[in-house]
């Protein structure tokens, strides 16, 4: 029976496992040395803030993985042996496969700040880093100030997460503007302001510099490229990710950033795959970037690399870029492109609600006014309708005047469509 090994147990890996044994009784072997069972990742947060326990994040019953003959193993992969189709262990002992999925996810950035490694600093990505948060940052008579380094949506969680256990929060993020590397002036100034209304110190323009340690090797302070020292107990490292890939050293899988996949999310060998946070496509599609750590793509990833191994070649296409996130009480939703300033040849049309909570910005082309795509606050919008407008290459002047139709919001919501076609009808007169 052919065996088909899958190193993480993450959306990525875990989709993998169950698509192939959908379509297949082809031995599977999941391995992770992080959690025995797969958990939602994006649940981490409510586990610390009291509204779900740990055991709450686990989609599956912990008899899932058994009726499916689905084999778990909790271990650390040591490094992999592609020539002799062998995995080795930290222990030194190997396991052999047929076909080996990499899925190993992410690992907080480091760029060599001075004190990065000190207790008390760490990211938000792992259970482990759940477990140490707690020990660091129970309450704020033992954190009496945390430190957030990196303006992007990790930060943001912990940010919420610190909060709610009243935990004050020194927030620094180097554009002006929250996350305004992603969104156009407008979104990231009205985020910044929301983030600011919860008690957050959000400070604009500005990066670290080095952390501080204490007698004990804890951390005590950081120092910021303006040279102000704020004390703090906690330092939470979210300026972004990287794939986890050091355990591939002189395995001769070729990687640069991430693991080097083709469209089939094959790597060098052709017998081994990688899959979500890790994977780097050699050819990327359209404007995706190379590496993309998201969790909806990790989870297609897990799709396309199924039926490629259960004999049906299936090339990686994604379709038209998509996300969501959640800025405290701000829904954010995504569909298609919208820059961070206009392309070339492009415009954005902003609508704000006034109410500092929501928000819509649209990306047109201006000659053709081809629509391309919209930014979403606090109005919740469906993504078959965008798939479908963004497929049909719908004008901005479409979209605007049928906004309502790709609405799901709840029976109470105030509805602004009248008030987005008044300005937009304003915006063409002018």
């Amino acid at each position: 029976m052919e065996h088909i090994i899958i190193i993480g147990n993450g959306i990525a890996g875990v989709t993998a496992a169950r698509h192939i044994r959908k379509n297949s009784n082809k031995r599977i072997t999941i391995i992770s040395a992080e959690t025995d069972y797969f958990f939602s990742r994006t649940a981490l947060m409510y586990v610390y803030m009291g509204h779900m326990k740990f055991e709450h994040t686990q989609p599956y019953e912990n008899w899932f993985w058994k009726e499916n003959r689905i084999e778990l193993m909790n271990a650390y992969v040591n490094k992999i042996l592609p020539d002799e189709n062998k995995i080795e262990f930290e222990d030194g002992s190997h396991l052999a496969y047929d076909k080996l999925i990499l899925a190993t996810g992410s690992i907080p950035n480091k760029f060599g700040w001075p004190g990065q490694d000190l207790k008390g600093v760490q990211g938000l990505v792992s259970k482990q880093d759940l477990l140490q948060l707690e020990q660091t940052a129970p309450n704020n008579k033992i954190c009496k100030r945390a430190v957030i380094i990196g303006g992007g949506l990790i930060g943001v969680e912990l940010a919420e997460m610190l909060h709610t256990r009243e935990i004050p929060v020194t927030f620094l993020v180097r554009e002006k503007g929250f996350w305004r590397g992603v969104l156009p002036l407008p979104n990231a100034t009205m985020i910044s302001n929301h983030i600011k209304e919860h008690h957050i110190d959000l400070r604009e323009e500005e990066e670290l510099k080095e952390i501080l340690s204490d007698d004990n090797g804890h951390v005590r302070a950081v120092i910021t490229k303006k040279g102000e020292e704020i004390p703090c107990n906690l330092v939470g490292l979210c300026a972004g990710v990287r794939p986890q890939i050091e355990f591939l050293k002189e395995s001769g899988i070729e990687y640069n950033r991430g693991i080097m996949v083709n469209r089939n999310l094959q790597t060098n060998f052709s017998n081994i795959y990688a899959i979500g946070d890790c994977a780097e496509q050699r050819e990327p599609v359209g404007e995706r970037k190379a590496v993309e750590a998201v969790w909806y793509t990790g989870r297609m990833m897990g799709e396309v690399v199924a039926q490629n191994i259960c004999g049906n070649p299936v090339k990686w296409n994604p379709g038209h870029w998509f996300n969501s996130a959640k800025f405290f009480e701000i829904e954010y939703q995504t569909y298609g492109w919208v820059w961070n300033n206009p392309k070339e040849g492009n415009d954005h049309f902003t609508w704000n609600g006034n109410d500092g909570r929501s928000m819509i910005t649209i990306e047109y082309e201006i000659a053709s006014r081809k629509f391309i795509g919209i930014n979403t606050f606090n109005i919740r919008m469906r993504h078959e309708v965008f798939d479908k407008w963004l497929n049909e290459e719908q004008t901005i002047d479409h979209v605007v005047h049928n906004l309502r139709d790709a609405c799901f919001n709840p029976e109470f919501f105030k509805e602004p469509y009248h008030d987005i076609k008044s300005q937009f009808s304003n915006l063409l007169t002018n």
